[in-house]
């Protein structure tokens, strides 16, 4: 049985039925897209239940409020972390996004 973990981030477009897979015999790492705040808590909690998933790290879009719900919908055994840059790697990934017509 390995560790089973999923990375969840924004995008515009995003179509979470879309989950791509990282494997080895001792991690598992489910990587998806999600277009807000509903579609985050419907597939963390998919994650969860079916997939086994015991740890979701976020992009740094998700608000203290959105961590906080998040949280309350997959239950203590399930640890929530945000992948946070500094100043400079924000304003990169906003250039990049305001790029590619994000908002």
């Amino acid at each position: 049985m390995s560790f089973t973990a999923a990375f969840m981030a924004h995008a515009p477009d995003a179509n979470p039925e879309d989950i791509a897979l990282l494997e080895t015999p001792t991690y598992t790492l489910y990587s998806v897209a999600v277009r807000d705040q509903a579609q985050a808590l419907a597939t963390a909690k998919k994650l969860v239940d079916e997939k086994g998933v015991e740890s979701i790290v976020l992009c740094p879009g998700f608000s203290n409020t959105d961590i906080a719900e998040l949280d309350e919908s997959v239950g203590e055994a399930v640890g929530i972390s945000v992948a946070r840059g500094d100043a400079k790697s924000a304003a990169c990934a906003m250039r990049a996004m305001q790029r590619e017509g994000w908002r």
